[in-house]
């Protein structure tokens, strides 16, 4: 089972690709609707991270978050913008999930 400290980063992570996909969809913050989902998810990423760090040492949950970030970001940059897929790209990516994986085990 998942501890509290983990579901709140898990949380934190996948808010933090809403507001990193928000960003393009606010068109410079220009978009009144994408720009109101970007600050609140934005904020609620910020609110649970908190939470996470509580819980969790703050150098793991920190990186953990960003690395669920940038993966689940470029993901859906390749999805929903077209971004290249390169394999490049791909076994860059590979190495954050390896180093989320290894900071969770080792923690």
């Amino acid at each position: 089972m998942v501890s509290n400290g983990w579901l709140y980063l898990i949380i934190a992570g996948f808010l933090e690709i809403a507001w990193a996909v928000g960003l393009k969809y606010t068109e410079g913050f220009s978009k009144m609707k994408p720009t109101v989902f970007t600050v609140i998810t934005m904020i609620l990423s910020f609110v649970f991270l908190s939470k996470a760090v509580d819980k969790l040492p703050v150098g793991t949950a920190y990186a953990i978050w960003t690395g669920i970030g940038a993966v689940g970001t470029a993901v859906l940059g390749m999805v929903l913008f077209k971004e290249p897929v390169t394999a490049a790209r791909m076994v860059f990516m590979l190495l954050i999930i390896s180093g989320i994986a290894g900071l969770k085990l080792t923690s």
